[in-house]
């Protein structure tokens, strides 16, 4: 059976934060924040918006482009880390928004940064295998990141919501490859209002041996070489680290640009190889082949090959675009502002 996606959507918040911003209240050289980890400016949610009204509305512009009922999506699953409750579920409040209970299976995922493509491989296989007849993915984040940390001028918010289906598919997947081990790089216990890392740890070896990992086996499994893909997109924890995986790998600054949003946006966490996948459909043709690997922190990888259908010129208009999203209508914070919408601010009891 001939699986895709069927349906697309992201939403990212209007607020943002530039670097320089945060550099200045921590006595830090921005420049070097800049140029070090390759990001300018991070998105940041407002009051009103968390997890699940990013997932929400992102699921409903997939929705729009499936162009399908909801009571037919079997199941729903989240993929976050910053799911609003730690106990009550995301899923059911995203299905019950989208019209899609009560005949419908919904989990919360959780994997660090994969958290999103974990639903995806999920969502296909139950489509996959004749149980549902349309399964939703959602991956999105309002991450966090501790007061002068070096998370805090990467992480973002974001949502990218994928529907699976195997008729009327904008985009087939061809394969697909997990690549897992033991490598805790980045961890938050219950309690702990921020997460901790490893420092340079976190690149080598954990996100670049398992991005290969997953890469190299995504390649042999297909017999494809990186020439055969007119895009490519790989988890965004910063601007360089995509584009140094991508181009170790064989692929072009051509081949990633289009995928590569972390540098106006910042870190999406569960949503930031899926926000860079939903960039690339706005923009890819029939035909078109795209390379996919997620990255969560723990560790793992998720690997994709998907080929663009005649059906995406039909449906890409129908919801807003993700570069349209990031680049338009702007609002720029103070850093007093963003500590107050964040939470930063502790009062005493």
């Amino acid at each position: 059976m001939s699986v895709g996606i069927v349906g697309y959507g992201a939403y990212i918040p209007r607020r943002r934060i530039r670097l320089g911003e945060i550099a200045a209240v921590w006595g830090a050289d921005a420049a070097s924040y800049e140029r070090g980890l390759e990001l300018h400016e991070k998105s940041v949610p407002g009051a009103d918006e968390d997890t699940i009204t990013m997932s929400v509305t992102a699921a409903r512009r997939a929705l729009v482009r499936a162009g399908i009922d909801p009571l037919s999506i079997g199941a729903v699953y989240v993929g976050s880390e910053s799911h609003p409750y730690a106990v009550k579920p995301s899923g059911t409040v995203v299905a019950e928004a989208l019209g899609a209970t009560p005949a419908v299976h919904c989990a919360d995922l959780e994997f660090a940064c994969k958290a999103g493509s974990e639903g995806m491989f999920l969502a296909a296989a139950l489509v996959k295998s004749g149980e549902v007849s349309h399964a939703l993915a959602v991956g999105a984040d309002t991450s966090q990141g501790a007061p002068g940390d070096a998370l805090e001028y990467s992480a973002a918010a974001g949502a990218a919501a994928f529907i699976f289906g195997a008729s009327d598919v904008v985009a087939t997947m061809d394969a697909q490859v997990s690549f897992m081990t033991d490598t805790p790089d980045f961890w938050r216990r219950e309690y702990m209002h921020y997460p901790r890392h490893a420092g340079r740890f976190t690149g080598e070896p954990a996100y670049f041996k398992t991005t290969f990992g997953a890469a190299r086996m995504l390649l042999e499994k297909t017999g494809l070489q990186p020439k055969d893909f007119a895009y490519a997109v790989f988890h965004q924890p910063n601007g360089k680290f995509p584009m140094r995986a991508g181009k170790q790998l064989g692929f072009t600054q051509q081949q990633l640009e289009t995928g590569w949003l972390s540098p106006w946006l910042g870190n999406t966490y569960s949503g930031a190889s899926p926000m860079g996948l939903t960039a690339i459909l706005d923009k890819a043709r029939p035909g078109d082949r795209i390379f996919m690997v997620s990255y969560g922190s723990g560790a793992g990888s998720d690997g994709f090959v998907w080929t663009v259908t005649d059906r995406i010129d039909a449906v890409r208009d129908a919801a807003p675009h993700t570069r349209e999203q990031l680049d338009d209508n702007k609002i720029y914070l103070s850093y007093g502002a963003y500590a107050k919408l964040r939470g930063k601010i502790r009062m005493g009891e």
